[in-house]
């Protein structure tokens, strides 16, 4: 007990003595019945089974206390056995080790928000049902034509990210001939944190890093070249050999890129990992570190997660958006099959890209989807996944990968191109174009997908539509950031009547909506300076400071049995009823979801939904 304080030992005992005295007492088992809902309400999922085991073995959590009390919950959980890994200002959070026994005298504590499980995560979510799975069972077929990423963007213009810093947080960097001279900066928090020469033994994070801005030298005609090849690297090591990692590291890595945001010249944070969700967003300490850093101007963009085709049934689920996909202010993206073509008119939502809604809060999720599946892009021949998939070898130096965290890097460079269109134009001085706003341009400019017989797909499925860079580009350009707050930003050669791209040949009308908490803004939304798009605002936030014009309570869409109402509650078809219950709950009255069935390993609902 040396080093704590007698006040934290006197609130630990006290703590210990309220968790043995709630069982005891004439009217014992109501107040424990009380007690224990209060102690439950501030565990994730994982941990709950864990609050009456009186065993001796240490897990290994992260709790976030109250505003200004780090210090105090500090000394109590020293004074309950445990200890401090590291600290998490950025979340007034801390990662340590407690015996499970223990669990309930800590969150008994009114210092402490909430303790959650300090998860593992991955690259690519659920391999076996996701990106490496599919990859391979794509890869023994005739090989269709290469198409350059841009072309199929309809990027034509100069535009390279130049000047723009996107920092990758996964596995690794490996400085290859495609990145070589562009990684600023590479910090491995497998290891604490430390500066270190670039590495990626996994090769995810190379492979993610050169389809945002790899410069495709290997081949001739750079075939394989990134969205944003003149971007710069930051490189945030968070998964070991195996893809694999946990939780406290990734928060680690982001707390370290919002603290360093001047200094490494951080812009795009690419986060193409995650974990299932095991509680509400307002308490996952991975999702309020992304909603941090996106207060702090970095744009986040995270990738949904490939957990939307049931692995044994091959049948399409809903709910299936992984940590920190969920974050309400963060791009988060799923993946499109463009089989190989500049038309978009044969382009698909890949059976894997998970769906929306977010699991426990209901939100709306992805924000758009990207190409994403057989992409190629760098990778050492050193790295596990080159040798584990041989199969999946497109060039020397390239592996053919599919998944949302392929499509997040696709969007990251995409966002690279914003930045720095922006800043081309902008007077000097003028304000930055922020996060929101950024998410914003990127909705209003999607293309709307439709499915095999051209019924459109749901927002659950496709946010606003799948990424038209050109047009991204072009409102980036457009926007003039020093017009007054309520007046039109828009400069006199971007107007209504040009909301479209042409690539291929093909003329595509832009979405022109924004899906904002739980409405879907139509019109010419991004078109004037609202308070929206502040970074400070948390998106969705629907406070009456927030002005959509003429958006009304409840926002609807569709037609007949297909149409949606977003509201207090959303009737889909006659498959999904929710309300203001949180989805997951097992009381029976958060979610009637036609005949399907939710997959306890992955909290994924499973079954027939109109507006596939």
């Amino acid at each position: 007990m040396s080093g704590v304080s007698r006040h934290g030992r006197a609130a630990a005992a006290a703590l210990i003595a309220l968790v043995v005295a709630a069982g005891q007492g004439p009217h014992a088992q109501g107040h424990a019945s009380l007690h224990t809902r209060a102690v439950h309400a501030k565990l994730d999922s994982r941990l709950r089974a864990q609050v009456d085991a009186d065993g001796s073995a240490v897990r290994q959590v992260i709790v976030r206390a109250a505003r200004g009390a780090r210090g105090q919950v500090r000394a109590e959980v020293r004074a309950l056995g445990g200890s401090l890994r590291r600290e998490h200002a950025l979340i007034d959070g801390l990662t340590v080790r407690l015996p499970e026994r223990a669990l309930a005298a800590l969150a008994s504590s009114p210092l402490v928000e909430s303790i959650s499980d300090d998860a593992g995560v991955a690259a690519g979510q659920f391999p076996d049902a996701g990106v490496l799975a599919q990859s391979t069972a794509d890869a023994g077929g005739a090989t269709a034509p290469e198409r350059h990423l841009r072309d199929t963007l309809g990027l034509t213009g100069a535009w390279t990210g130049a000047g723009v810093g996107v920092a990758i947080v996964d596995s690794g960097l490996a400085p290859s001939a495609d990145l070589a001279g562009r990684i600023r900066a590479f910090y491995d928090f497998t290891q604490g944190g430390i500066a270190t020469a670039p590495y990626d033994a996994y090769g995810h994070g190379t492979h993610v890093a050169s389809l945002v801005g790899g410069a495709g030298k290997a081949t001739a005609a750079h075939e394989y070249e990134g969205v944003a090849p003149g971007v710069q690297f930051i490189g945030l090591k968070v998964l070991d050999a195996e893809g694999a990692g946990q939780t406290s590291n990734v928060i680690a890595a982001i707390e370290f890129a919002t603290a360093n945001k001047a200094a490494l010249g951080i812009d795009v944070l690419n986060l193409s990992l995650g974990h299932r969700i095991y509680e509400a967003a307002a308490t996952d300490p991975l999702v309020q570190a992304v909603e941090a850093a996106s207060r702090a101007g970095i744009i986040v963009v995270v990738s949904a997660g490939n957990v939307g085709m049931n692995p044994d049934t091959g049948q399409v689920g809903y709910a299936g958006i992984t940590s920190p996909g969920n974050a309400p202010s963060a791009i988060t993206v799923g993946s499109v099959n463009t089989n190989q073509t500049v038309a978009h008119g044969d382009d698909r939502v890949a059976d894997y890209s998970s769906r929306g809604p977010t699991w426990y809060d209901a939100y709306a999720k992805p924000d758009v989807v990207a190409p994403g599946h057989r992409l190629a892009a760098s990778m050492p021949s050193t790295a596990t996944l080159w040798q584990r998939y041989p199969t999946l070898q497109a060039e020397p130096g390239y592996l053919r990968l599919s998944g949302t965290s392929m499509a997040t890097g696709v969007v990251s460079g995409v966002t690279a191109l914003m930045v720095q269109a922006q800043r081309a134009e902008a007077a000097p001085g003028a304000p930055r174009l922020t996060s929101n706003a950024i998410k914003a341009a990127l909705m209003f400019t999607a293309f709307p997908i439709r499915d095999e017989v051209g019924t459109a797909l749901s927002p659950l499925v496709q946010g606003a539509g799948s990424i038209n860079a050109a047009g991204a580009v072009q409102i980036a350009q457009a926007i003039d950031t020093t017009q007054p707050r309520g007046s039109s930003w828009f400069r006199a050669h971007l107007t209504p009547g040009s909301y479209s791209t042409s690539i291929g040949g093909e003329t595509l009308l832009w979405s022109t909506a924004v899906v904002w908490g739980n409405a879907v803004v139509w019109g010419n939304t991004v078109n004037y300076h609202v308070e929206a798009w502040d970074d400070a605002v948390v998106w969705g936030n629907n406070d009456d400071a927030v002005v959509w014009g003429n958006n009304d309570d409840a926002v609807v869409w569709g037609n007949n049995d297909d149409a949606v109402v977003w509201g207090n509650a959303v009737v889909w078809g006659n498959a999904v009823v929710w309300g203001n219950s949180l989805l997951g709950t097992t009381d029976g009255t958060a979610v009637v979801w036609g005949n399907g069935t939710q997959a306890n390993a992955q909290s994924v609902v499973w079954g027939n939904l109109a507006g596939q």
